[in-house]
């Protein structure tokens, strides 16, 4: 049928308005999966998936936080800010704060356990997470492991560091490392967050500062660039951890990596052939390596016939539990 042409005008420029307002009323009342977070500032999850696709909004401030018991200034804008700034990158870099909650299942239990034995805060488990991801990072600096210790610093706390053996990367042995050197700190300044702040800068650095700006207060203090933002990370891991939905973050317990099931075994020999060593347990080079990453060669000479507790496989180790 021919339509008049001034009849089609009209009834296209109908149909535009009625599209106009059906999108409208869409963007008003309709959840958009990629638009922005409702006022509870939580990630849209989609009904028919278990994905999630996070929205960009502002992250929560905590309205009140404390590191190891000792209560953060949040009433001073530039302590606010600070932590702002470091919510806001920990929570929208979404692998990697992922990541880190799928390690942390695995060794957090491994680290709390060793702080408490020596009497440290367990907040100070967020200070590995700063410092190496919870992996056996080597910085360019050459700083090694989950608590990332210089070669000097760790012969000085007792690690056994050379080509055959290396301390650094064994979780417990540098655990325990890294608590005589904060108990020192706090020794020393007689507050942890100061502490945690010489872990990264250096003692006798913030000595110097302290000194300089007159000050024994972390939050008060100029510390440069990385050490202005370390304490502030750690806050931000700590608050984003006991708190991670508020911050888009919806993991099952399945999603995260499982403690890893091993025995020890004591050797007070050399070892020629560390595949050799693995057949005896029949397990493989990998999985020795992955348990003890601490035996750095493919052998170990061991001449002085120290003992070594070497981490062996259980049954199933490397099977998926369902």
């Amino acid at each position: 049928m021919n339509c008049p042409v001034n009849f089609r005008k009209h009834f296209f420029a109908f149909l535009s308005v009625v599209s106009f307002v059906v999108v409208v009323l869409a963007v008003i009342f309709l959840p958009w999966r990629g638009g922005c977070a409702s006022s509870s500032n939580q990630a849209y999850i989609s009904p028919d998936s278990s994905a999630f696709i996070p929205g960009v909004y502002q992250v929560p401030i905590p309205e009140k936080i404390t590191f190891a018991g000792e209560e953060v200034p949040l009433h001073y804008f530039d302590v606010r800010e600070s932590l702002d700034r470091e919510l806001q990158v920990n929570t929208f870099w979404h692998s990697q704060t992922v990541l880190l909650f799928k390690r942390a299942n695995r060794y957090f239990p491994v680290i709390e356990a060793i702080l408490k034995e020596n009497g440290i805060p367990a907040d100070f488990k967020y200070l590995a997470v700063a410092e190496s991801a919870l992996t056996q990072a080597v910085s360019p600096s050459q700083a090694v492991g989950f608590w990332q210790i210089l070669e000097g610093t760790g012969k000085e706390l007792g690690l056994e560091i050379n080509k055959e053996v290396d301390e650094r990367y064994h979780i417990e042995k540098s655990t325990h490392a890294a608590c005589m050197f904060l108990k020192k700190s706090y020794a020393q300044y007689g507050n942890w967050t100061m502490a945690a702040a010489s872990y990264n800068f250096g003692r006798n650095g913030i000595a110097r500062q302290m000194d300089r700006q007159m000050s024994d207060s972390y939050y008060d203090m100029v510390l440069g660039e990385e050490t202005g933002r370390y304490v502030f990370r750690i806050l931000a891991l700590k608050a984003i951890f006991e708190n991670p939905n508020a911050y888009g973050f919806f993991l099952n317990k399945t999603d995260l990596y499982p403690e890893l099931r091993f025995k020890e075994v004591s050797v007070d020999s050399s070892i020629t052939s560390i595949a050799q060593f693995a057949g005896r347990f029949d397990t493989n080079y990998k999985i020795i390596k992955i348990l003890n990453p601490w035996l750095r060669d493919n052998f170990l000479s061991n001449k002085t016939k120290k003992t070594y507790q070497i981490k062996i496989p259980k049954k199933n180790f490397r099977e998926v539990e369902q």
